[in-house]
Formats: structure tokens, C-alpha cells, sequence
């Protein structure tokens, strides 16, 4: 099990281009099952959107790639998505 904790520490890049995302700030949980939905960033620069504070991000739990000992990373959003890119 990882604690919340231990992932906010580790920095989120796109594995694609090594765009550099920021670092987990909160997690979405699904009430019913207890999953984690959605991993809640620090976006630098983001405007307000539908569901996010200007400055975070949310990333699909899917969109996870490897967590590793420093950093996560992501995949890059190619169409609408939990997060964009500017």
C-alpha cells in the first residue's frame, strides 16, 4: 500500500516529452468502491475549468503509467481528457 504522503513527494511527467506537471496535491476516491479515480495536481499557469481550481490538474488514474521511486509517470492526453495541456 502507498500512502498519500509518499506519492506527493514524486514529481508527474509526461512520459512522451518529459513535460514536467507538478506534484500530486490530492486524490479523487470513488465513494462506493473506495478506487482512486483521478490523482489532483499542482498546475503552474491553468486556467479555471468545469470540475478544477485554476492551478490543478486532474489526471485519470488510467492515465498512470509507472510510479517509481522519484517520479510518476503519465501518459500525454491526445483529446479531452481529465487534463489538458496549453
Amino acid at each position: 500500500m502507498v500512502k498519500l504522503s509518499e506519492l506527493q513527494i514524486k514529481e508527474l511527467i509526461v512520459m512522451d516529452d518529459g513535460t514536467r506537471l507538478g506534484h500530486i496535491i490530492d486524490l479523487e476516491i470513488d465513494g462506493r468502491t473506495g478506487r482512486v479515480i483521478a490523482i489532483i495536481a499542482e498546475g503552474k499557469g491553468k486556467k479555471s475549468g468545469m470540475f478544477a481550481k485554476a492551478g490543478e490538474l486532474f489526471i485519470a488514474w488510467e492515465k498512470i503509467v509507472r510510479i517509481g521511486e522519484d517520479v510518476i509517470l503519465v501518459e500525454k492526453v491526445k483529446g479531452p481528457d481529465l487534463y489538458t495541456e496549453d
